[in-house]
């Protein structure tokens, strides 16, 4: 996999805003912003404080064991959120890329039921992925080396997972 899209910290301030801005011009207010976690804390974030949302969640999933490697399944990590505190909320996920969907198909269906109503904000979006979410800043078919991930950890454990 040799060709990569690359996001930097400043790229990731302009498409995080224009993001925000496409929620907003659809009228949509979120109550819960709805981060899938690790990449998409970054995204929630920044999505809170340019939508004026103050209720942030996680929901943890692991599916990458490294560069285009994944489990069979994505699966949902200790704490779940508690569907009570989405209860009635309109709810926006958030992550950075939708590659395969998976992950983002997991978070959207727990939600479903519980929220009035649920939609998916993300960076990019590749075009194999199974969920088309309503928000999206880039499209793109490339591996994407993201500020947060592309330095190694400064810390080194069993088990880790490196570019994911």
């Amino acid at each position: 996999m040799s060709e990569r899209e690359t996001l930097t910290w400043e790229l990731f301030g302009t498409a995080s805003r224009e993001l925000a801005e496409q929620v907003a011009a659809d009228g949509y207010l979120p109550d819960i912003v709805l981060s899938i976690a690790r990449g998409g804390l970054f995204v929630a974030g920044a999505l809170g404080y340019a939508l004026d949302v103050k209720n942030l969640h996680v929901a943890n999933v692991e599916f990458y064991t490294g560069v285009d490697e994944r489990l069979p399944v994505p699966i949902m990590l200790p704490p779940v959120p508690n569907v009570v505190d989405l209860s009635g909320a309109r709810v926006l996920v958030a992550d950075d890329v939708a590659d395969t969907g998976a992950t983002l198909k997991l978070v959207r269906d727990f939600c479903v039921g519980h929220v009035a109503d649920v939609r998916c904000a993300v960076v990019y979006e590749k075009p194999h992925s199974t969920v088309q979410c309503e928000y999206v800043w880039r499209r793109t078919d490339k591996w994407i080396n993201f500020p947060w991930s592309t330095l190694p950890p400064v810390v080194r454990s069993a088990g880790q997972v490196l570019d994911a």
